[in-house]
Order: structure tokens, then C-alpha cells, then sequence
């Protein structure tokens, strides 16, 4: 029974680390409404993340792996002469300020809203309006071409939303992106480039503390099992949002995000 909840919590994450519907809420949502993965407590709960988004980290690696390899390599020896140099230098500009407010708030953002399920419901609800119609009402006359790296901070800046649970780092992305005209394959494309490394610090993060490690050698197999599942999914949902947006809009997620709300308030409202 407790295999099931680890592979559905890191499904979960696979699917919503990078469909913009917010996968810290979808995790709060899954195990403190829900009940799936409560088994854990408080300290593994939090560590178990560390599983989670690794998965979700390496399903960015290795599906843009070569996309990775070329902006890297071309970031540091060609600067910004080049498309894929830019694109490196656009990434690392676009990091900063969630790095920044991250480091300072996250905690405290944290702490405040995790276990008001109410305000979580309600920034899935704005945030779903606001990807709609922020994709809605622009035009995709831009891309990743010729995105400027002053355009890169913009879409970094909004990127610090996401730090409450409801919002999606990848939500408030593709929208800003999408308000500076980019197409919707490129704002996602982006969107995605963009997690590799605000994921690889989450994970630092934790990693550097003794307890975190503590607390993987005594629960491997959660561990691997949670690594594995957001993983595989994630690889899916990458693929799948990519293509889906060549030929549809953001309705969809944006009548999701507003039904689970509706479905959080209520049970909410009747506990």
C-alpha cells in the first residue's frame, strides 16, 4: 500500500513539475486533503522531495541533453554571438531573482501558506485564469530566436511567484512568456529550460544537510522507487505538453485548476 502512495506522489510530480498546474499544491493537496502518502510524517515528507524532484531534474537532462551540451558550450566560449550562447546566458539572467527570493523566503512562504489550503485553491484558480488569457490575448510573433536577454529577466522575474504553492513555476513562466509574444512551443520550451537549474539548487540545497542523508540511507527504497516515477512521467509530460501546444491552447489546464479548487474548498469546508 505505501509502494502505491510513493508512485502515485512521484506520478504526481512528473505530471505537474511540468504541466502548468503547480506541483508543489498538487502534492500538499495529494497528501494532506487526499491522505496519499501521510505514512511518511513531516521530516520524510519534506526529504522525499528531494527524490521527487531529482526524478523530475533528470527527465529534463536527458531529454534536452544535447540541447543542454550545445548552450553551455557555446555560453562559454561564444557569449552571446550565437543562439544557443544567448539562450545559456538568457537561463542563467532568468535564475537569478527566484534564486535570490528563494533563498531569503522560501521558508517563510512556506511555513505560512502550506496548510492554508484555501489560499492554495485560490492561486490555483487566478493562476489558471491568467496562463489562459495571458495565451489567449498575445500573439506569437517572437521566440526563442529572438528572445533578448532583457525578456529572459522579465520571464526570470515572474518566475518568483512560484514560490506559493498554487501558482506553477511553469504556469507563471509560460505566461509572461507568452505576454512577451513568444509561441507557445518556444514559452514552454523555455519554461522548461528554465526548472533545470532552479530543481538542481532546490536539491542542493537539501542535500548538503547531514539529516537529509540520514534519512535517504534509511528509507532507500522510497527513495529510488519515488526517483524512478517522476522520472518516467516527467519524461512523458515533457513530450506531451510540447506537442499538445502546436495545435491547442491552455483551456484545459485552466478548467482543472479551477475544478480541484473548487473540490479542495469543499472538503475543506466540510472537515
Amino acid at each position: 500500500m505505501h509502494t502505491l502512495q510513493i508512485i502515485i506522489l512521484g506520478i504526481v510530480q512528473g505530471i505537474a513539475e511540468f504541466l502548468p498546474i503547480s506541483s508543489s499544491a498538487h502534492l500538499i493537496i495529494f497528501r494532506d486533503v487526499f491522505g496519499i502518502g501521510m505514512f511518511m510524517g513531516k521530516n520524510l515528507e519534506f526529504t522525499f522531495d528531494v527524490a521527487l524532484h531529482l526524478g523530475t531534474l533528470l527527465a529534463i537532462i536527458v531529454f534536452f541533453f544535447n540541447d543542454f551540451i550545445k548552450m553551455i558550450s557555446e555560453g562559454l566560449t561564444k557569449g552571446v554571438k550565437t543562439t544557443s550562447g544567448k539562450l545559456f546566458w538568457a537561463i542563467v539572467i532568468a535564475t537569478i531573482p527566484a534564486a535570490i527570493v528563494g533563498l531569503l523566503f522560501e521558508d517563510a512562504i512556506e511555513d505560512m501558506i502550506r496548510s492554508n489550503y484555501i489560499i492554495i485553491a485560490l492561486a490555483l484558480i487566478v493562476m489558471g485564469i491568467i496562463i489562459y488569457y495571458a495565451d489567449k490575448l498575445s500573439e506569437s510573433t517572437n521566440s526563442l530566436k529572438k528572445l533578448t536577454l532583457k525578456e529572459a529577466l522579465i520571464i526570470g522575474c515572474s518566475q518568483v511567484l512560484a514560490l506559493i504553492p498554487g501558482f506553477s513555476r511553469s504556469g507563471t513562466t509560460i505566461a509572461s512568456a507568452r505576454v512577451l509574444k513568444l509561441n507557445r512551443e518556444d514559452a514552454a520550451k523555455f519554461s522548461f529550460y528554465l526548472s533545470a537549474p532552479v530543481v538542481l539548487g532546490a536539491v542542493i540545497l537539501k542535500l548538503v544537510k547531514k539529516s537529509t542523508w540520514v534519512m535517504i540511507l534509511n528509507n532507500l527504497g522510497i527513495f529510488l522507487i519515488g526517483i524512478i516515477s517522476s522520472f518516467v512521467m516527467g519524461l512523458i509530460c515533457i513530450k506531451f505538453l510540447l506537442k499538445y501546444l502546436k495545435k491547442h491552447d491552455f483551456k484545459v489546464f485552466m478548467i482543472y485548476r479551477i475544478v480541484l479548487a473548487i473540490i479542495v474548498i469543499l472538503l475543506v469546508l466540510i472537515k
